[in-house]
């Protein structure tokens, strides 16, 4: 018998009273009671995204939140810059080119951040773009990008900044009021702890006022994804609701788990992935292993090349059959040379220990050359610093 968990950039481990509330008899989203648990659990989403505007609950997967962003705000025909860090960052100009966008592309080798400098080059040559999407954790390779910097210099040039915050939103620091994020997105199997199947979004005002015009501006070519209607239905004061039939269970799954975070505290909750996060960092330097991720380097995941010699997929592989440690591997051109593992969510000190020493384990075992115990070792060291 192995007793698995989940130590992949998404989805995560799931608490046990989370896991419990899915077991709870279902009750009928056009209720009082259901209207009472989504309620709570919008204010609780304001206070994770540090805004006093609505956060808008949709019942898909965290791409559905990327494409009702590209769908009620983007025109066809229209010019967009995408600045990419990764395959997530990628994602953004796929969806708006099935919307019709021009898409320019900043495309970054894989690794890098974004230079808020640059995107400030092209925003000044491209004098007629209006949004500049990003992602704040490229889930792909474990890099964060400076979004505060990058909303300043979309302001500047009067363009949106759209970001994707699937993997870092109550993971990392982010607050969307204090640096003037106008779309910020993110997901429920993450940081949120509960299973996959609902998307978050925040608009800023000037964001909405974007909604408002594509849509007086008719045949704006999105129905499902209906923000204003899933706005007005959430700002019902008498049944605050869904414009559509909603994911009953996740949503009162949603509840337990936002009043989790909510109750740790935001410093606190940042304060403990960053400290899991330089743990495993400390083990990675201990082992000679090399990092992927060149610069700002994530506190929700870590991303390591596989070393020369070393069958990546093999490694993963052994992770999850062998120890019952799901752990992630490298995607498009990275498969077999990178493994990532997450430190998320419902992640403590001990999952950081037992990753570290199951990979200790099978890098000796694949021949790698190292000092056994020197990974663990490091992380025990970096925990007894607090």
């Amino acid at each position: 018998m192995l007793k698995r968990s989940l130590m992949t950039p998404g989805p995560t481990d799931i608490p046990p009273d989370v896991l419990l509330e899915a077991a709870q008899p279902s009750m009928h989203h056009r209720t009082p009671q259901f209207s009472a648990i989504l309620a709570k659990a919008s204010k609780g989403l304001k206070e994770i995204f540090q805004t006093r505007g609505p956060v808008l609950t949709l019942f898909s997967s965290g791409t559905g939140g990327m494409e009702a962003a590209v769908a009620n705000l983007v025109l066809p025909g229209e010019k967009i810059l995408v600045a990419s860090i990764g395959n997530f960052g990628e994602r953004w100009g796929k969806i708006a080119a099935a919307y019709g966008a021009q898409v320019e592309k900043l495309y970054y080798a894989w690794g890098q951040a974004v230079k808020p400098a640059e995107v400030d080059k092209r925003l000044r040559a491209n004098k007629d773009i209006k949004l500049v999407f990003t992602q704040h954790n490229e889930t792909s390779t474990g890099v964060c990008n400076d979004i505060q910097a990058l909303a300043k210099v979309a302001h500047k040039h009067g363009a949106l900044l759209v970001v994707d915050a699937i993997s870092s939103m109550g993971v990392i620091p982010y607050f969307t009021d204090k640096w003037g994020v106008d779309v910020t997105i993110s997901g429920s199997q993450k940081g949120f702890m509960i299973p996959p199947g609902l998307a978050f979004i925040h608009l800023s005002s000037r964001a909405w006022q974007r909604v408002k015009r594509k849509k007086q501006a008719g045949n704006h070519g999105y129905f499902y994804f209906d923000l204003t209607a899933a706005r007005d239905k959430l700002k019902d004061p008498k049944s605050p609701t869904s414009p559509w039939t909603p994911s009953v269970s996740l949503v009162r799954q949603l509840k337990v788990a936002v009043d989790m975070v909510v109750g740790e505290g935001m410093e606190a909750l940042w304060a403990r992935h960053h400290r899991l996060a330089e743990a495993m960092r400390a083990a990675v330097k201990a082992l000679k292993l090399e990092f992927f991720a060149v610069a700002n380097r994530s506190d929700a995941i870590t991303s390591v090349k596989v070393p020369k010699g070393i069958d990546g997929a093999a490694l993963v592989k052994k992770f999850r059959d062998e120890w019952g440690v799901t752990i992630a591997g490298g995607q498009g051109d990275l498969k077999g040379k990178i493994f990532r593992i997450g430190h998320m969510g419902y992640a403590e000190e001990k999952d950081i220990i037992q990753a570290v020493g199951v990979l200790e384990l099978i890098l000796k075992e694949m021949g790698y050359k190292f000092t056994l115990g020197v990974g663990v070792t490091a992380v025990l060291k970096s925990f007894a610093k607090k």
